[in-house]
This record gives C-alpha cells, sequence and structure tokens, in this order.
C-alpha cells in the first residue's frame, strides 16, 4: 500500500522463514493455512450497502436524517440506527440491509457480534454546503485499492457511476466504512486472546524480585511518523497497530499486541508519549516490531492463526533471534496485494534505544526513550 491516507484501521501481523543468528543456519517455517479472502467479502458488503443506500435517499425524512447525521458526526455515523423508528418499506429495508451487513462484516474479520459496526460520512468537508443547499448525493464505498483511477459510486436510482479518483467530485458524496477503531479494539482482544490460546502467550508469573517489585523499564514512543505522497479523496483514517515480538521468561516466543488508534494519517508527526515495549516481560534486551494498519479487511483470527502457526515453530538458542521476517512471512498474500496492511518494521529494539530509528522499509520513523514505570 501507499499508506495514502493510512486507511482505516491498523493491522494484521505474522511470521516468515527466519534467520536464525548464532546458529548460523535458517529456521524453515512451515506454511500457514491461506486466511479466508476477507477484503473480497467486506468490499462485496459494503457496496451492496452503498447501493441500497444511495437508493434509500430517495426518502426525504432518510435523507435528511442522514444529512444531520453526518453533520453531528463528522467521523461517521452509525448506519443501522439511521432507519430506526421510520416508517416505510424503504427505511425498513435499509435497516435490514445494514444489520445483515454488520453481522457479516465481523464474521469476515473473525469477530464475534459488535452491534453496528458501518458506517456513513461525507468525503469531504468542502461538499457540506452543497448537500446543504440541497444538491442529490451519491453514495460510494471507502474503497481499499489506492491505485485505482475511478471509484464507483451509486445515485438515488440505484444506478453506477464512475467517478475520478483523483479529482475531488463536485457532488456530494457519502462514503460507506467500517468503524475500525472499534473493530480494532476488539480484534487486538481477540489477537491476544488467541495468540495465549496457541502458546504465544506471557510466561507464567514469577516471585519478583526487589528491582522488579519498584516498577519496570519500558521503551516509550515519543514522536512518530509514517510517510507517503498521495492522499485519494475517497480513503479515511487509518486504524494502526502494532505486534512486539521476542521471547518471554519461559523462552517461548511471545507476542504483544498494541493499538496505536491516534496514527491516522500519512505525512503527520504525531507525539503519543505511549509505552511500546514492557522489558520486564522479556528474556532479552532486544525486541522486533511490526507496524501493521487495519484495511477493514483484516481478519483477526485468521491473523493469529498464521503467526502463531510460524512463531511455534521457532526455539530459544539462548541468542537472540530476530523475528520481524517471520512475522512477515505469516501473512497471507491478500495482504501484500493493492492495499496490504504490513507498513513498516524495526528489527532489534533494545531497552536502551533512543532517538530517531528509521524503519527497514523506509515508509517511517519513530523517536524512542527508555522510559522507568515505577510503583505508587
Amino acid at each position: 500500500m501507499s499508506q495514502s491516507r493510512l486507511r482505516r484501521a491498523v493491522v494484521a501481523l505474522t511470521a516468515l522463514p527466519l534467520l536464525a543468528l548464532g546458529a548460523g543456519q535458517a529456521v524453515a517455517a512451515p506454511a500457514p493455512a491461506p486466511a479466508p479472502a476477507a477484503a473480497s467479502k467486506v468490499t462485496a458488503i459494503e457496496d451492496e450497502v452503498a447501493r441500497t443506500l444511495a437508493a434509500s435517499l430517495a426518502d426525504p425524512a432518510l435523507r435528511e436524517r442522514l444529512r444531520t447525521a453526518t453533520a453531528a458526526a463528522p467521523a461517521g455515523a452509525e448506519l443501522t440506527p439511521l432507519a430506526a423508528g421510520l416508517s416505510g418499506a424503504t427505511a425498513r429495508g435499509l435497516a435490514a440491509t445494514t444489520a445483515r451487513a454488520d453481522r457479516a462484516v465481523a464474521t469476515a474479520k473473525g469477530l464475534g457480534d459488535l452491534g453496528p459496526l458501518l458506517r456513513v460520512q461525507l468525503a469531504d468537508p468542502s461538499m457540506r454546503a452543497a448537500l446543504d443547499a440541497g444538491a442529490a448525493p451519491l453514495v460510494a464505498t471507502a474503497g481499499t485499492d489506492e491505485h485505482a483511477r475511478t471509484v464507483r459510486a451509486y445515485d438515488t436510482a440505484g444506478r453506477a457511476r464512475g467517478l475520478d479518483a483523483a479529482t475531488l467530485p463536485t457532488r456530494p458524496v457519502y462514503l460507506v466504512d467500517i468503524d475500525t477503531a472499534k473493530a480494532l479494539t476488539a480484534g487486538m482482544d481477540l489477537l491476544q486472546r488467541e495468540l495465549t490460546a496457541r502458546g504465544i502467550a506471557p510466561a507464567a508469573p514469577q516471585a519478583p524480585s526487589a528491582q522488579a517489585a519498584a516498577g519496570w523499564w519500558g521503551t516509550k514512543i515519543t514522536s512518530v511518523e509514517v510517510n507517503d505522497d498521495e492522499e485519494p479523496w475517497f480513503k479515511g483514517a487509518a486504524e494502526m497497530f502494532s505486534l512486539v515480538s521476542g521471547f518471554g521468561l519461559d523462552g517461548k516466543v511471545r507476542v504483544d499486541s498494541v493499538a496505536m488508534p491516534y496514527l491516522q494519517y500519512d505525512g503527520t508527526v504525531y507525539y503519543p508519549n505511549q509505552i511500546l515495549v514492557n522489558w520486564s516481560n522479556y528474556k532479552y534486551n532486544l525486541a522486533d516490531v511490526v507496524l501493521m494498519e487495519d484495511d477493514g479487511d483484516t481478519n483477526y483470527l485468521a491473523l493469529a492463526q498464521a503467526v502463531a502457526a510460524v512463531l511455534l515453530t521457532i526455539a530459544d538458542q539462548g541468542a537472540y533471534i530476530p523475528l520481524v521476517n517471520a512475522v512477515l512471512a505469516a501473512l497471507p498474500s491478500s495482504w501484500w496485494t493493492d492495499d496490504p496492511d504490513y507498513v513498516e518494521s524495526w528489527y532489534t529494539l533494545a531497552r536502551t534505544s533512543t532517538g530517531r530509528l528509521n524503519g527497514a522499509r523506509g515508509n517511517g520513523w519513530m523517536t524512542v526513550e527508555p522510559y522507568w514505570v515505577g510503583q505508587l
């Protein structure tokens, strides 16, 4: 992905053949089972909802409700509640379609029933004036292919229209999207639970030393940026997360997922002061980081299964082994085409690391510093 406006949501990490430092030989990783084609499923679901919503906007009451709801929630209004309380077959049909779509999207992402997931927003704030003046809107989806030349949108008659992906339309356009912040929160919880269930888990608690009882050392992100040049109008904000990997205190591979919901747009420097690594959980003074984004199509269950399948084959050999390659190798091929979820990676992050660290891919950087977390 070009990371252009790093889309929706951050996310999916996994593993690949790994170079065993110290052993001098490659550790072969078994090929994980292919993940479901969540990207095509989610895209098809969103497209159906966009077409249904566009036709529903022939109803003046629903059209006004949508205009008011998106003005009150510029980042996106939940779709399913919009038709609630309105009479007529059009509103009932939209409510039924969006309710089914919410469940189908959650299933495609490997999540349980999360309630409303689909949302709608105006593609650009500059369109508000025309919308308020009564211009008939189009409805499109916040597509996953950032290199697309055209964007398919629907009018109130349900007809498809092609819009130039490089030029902001003059006609108001609503975008159907997924609430990836909500999905990311549930996905991170599922990811950690599944990794734990498969043995990629925190070590059993041990009797704390005097130093450990007083607190622990962490690595704090003081600033971070992901680079890109393009910002197509039909893309939404990203939802990002990191997978931090290393060897736990029990000598087994450990993966910690870290949500980074603030990291939404490329070309923007963020100052989160976020703890990235808790070094009291790791055996060695080194860990690896892979930065991902949830593009709406990330299947967290498939991700956890793929990562665990590869990392469980890696054994502690008495020296630090970088795990980034193993994580990347576990990524299904669909995450490397059109709009990949892999964003950046950092090798050999140490407890003493400080200052600016450029990513291995050349697509981002972060500044870090050691940080002591003391007990109260």
